[in-house]
């Protein structure tokens, strides 16, 4: 093969996954090289996109030619080119978010050349059912994108359904994933949740329409950048008292998203059930004991109560 410069362009990034969290900084390394060497300095363009699972481009993130660069959309401010190597192209992102998990190219452009390849950043995160208010199977997909949202998560992908699933996670009840897909997750096969004979999975109902069809949802929400606490009172507190201790200790109402992290990523265990912003009373349980609901470590949920007095959970960013 005759190349344009007479030396072969190789681009090449990590063949594992990096890991991060919410409101980290994580480096996306990508390294190029000449083959044989070339040492004059060339005109070289990079180019940095997210992609979609199928690995079509979902959206630009950054364009660099030496040290000018531009960032694009939700990565402007956020997204710069790690200038530290001889020859620059890792990806610099800082103050990582839910959206961000995904796969990423590294392009890199020389004069006729143009070689790529892809790494895939993966946040520590927890997936976690969710149903609203008024009952099951309530929520068009962009419904249920927006209660992921409230709940201070997002939607879920596939893949970390999966990795939810290989950690135990059994839920019968189907789901809106981020790509318009529903699904529900099974460690234990039931009739009730696609029949005995079934082995252990992800039982799928593929794409479903966006607008009319209805399902719960399944949210995903990463490490924390504040922490959860209990508030209890004598008597307990109705829900918009239980608010206003919150506001008054400086912080806010938890959010659904907010306890899951805190159960899962600090430790956060409490036997005492408490108001979140959603007007649901749940309580997290890091070590299964009498008289604290079942015997698997979890989120217990009370449901949706119209009245009743409880302690509250808040959050308070660092």
């Amino acid at each position: 093969v005759d190349y344009f410069s007479g030396s072969r362009l190789v681009v090449e990034t990590p063949k594992d996954p990096i890991y991060s969290s919410n409101g980290a900084n994580v480096t996306l390394p990508c390294h190029y090289r000449y083959e044989p060497d070339l040492e004059a300095k060339r005109k070289i363009r990079v180019k940095w996109s997210k992609l979609r699972d199928d690995y079509t481009k979902e959206q630009d993130v950054l364009v660099a030619i030496g040290k000018t660069y531009m960032a694009f959309g939700d990565f402007r401010g956020r997204a710069h080119l790690l200038q530290a190597a001889r020859r620059p192209a890792s990806l610099l992102l800082s103050d990582v978010r839910l959206q961000d998990d995904g796969k990423y190219r590294c392009e890199v452009i020389d004069g006729l050349e143009d070689e790529s390849d892809v790494v895939e950043l993966r946040l520590r995160g927890i997936v976690f059912p969710y149903q609203p208010p008024h009952g099951q199977y309530r929520l068009n997909f962009h419904e249920a994108e927006r209660v992921c949202q409230d709940q201070g998560a997002i939607l879920a992908t596939f893949h970390q359904l999966f990795q939810a699933w290989s950690e135990g996670l059994d839920w019968c009840n189907a789901g809106w994933l981020a790509d318009g897909t529903v699904h529900y997750p099974i460690r234990l096969p039931r009739k009730p949740c696609g029949g005995i004979h079934l082995a252990p999975g992800i039982r799928s109902y593929g794409p479903r329409h966006r607008h009319l069809h209805r399902f719960d949802a399944f949210c995903f929400s990463s490490a924390l950048r504040g922490e959860v606490f209990y508030l209890g009172r004598p008597g307990g507190m109705t829900l918009e008292e239980a608010k206003q201790s919150c506001q008054d200790a400086g912080a806010e109402i938890a959010r659904v998203g907010h306890l899951y992290s805190a159960w899962k990523f600090q430790g956060l265990d409490r036997c005492d059930a408490g108001w979140l912003a959603d007007g649901s009373v749940r309580y997290p349980i890091a070590k299964p004991r009498a008289n604290c609901g079942p015997a698997e470590p979890g989120v217990r949920s009370f449901g949706f109560p119209s009245k009743g007095s409880f302690g509250v959970f808040c959050y308070k960013e660092r």
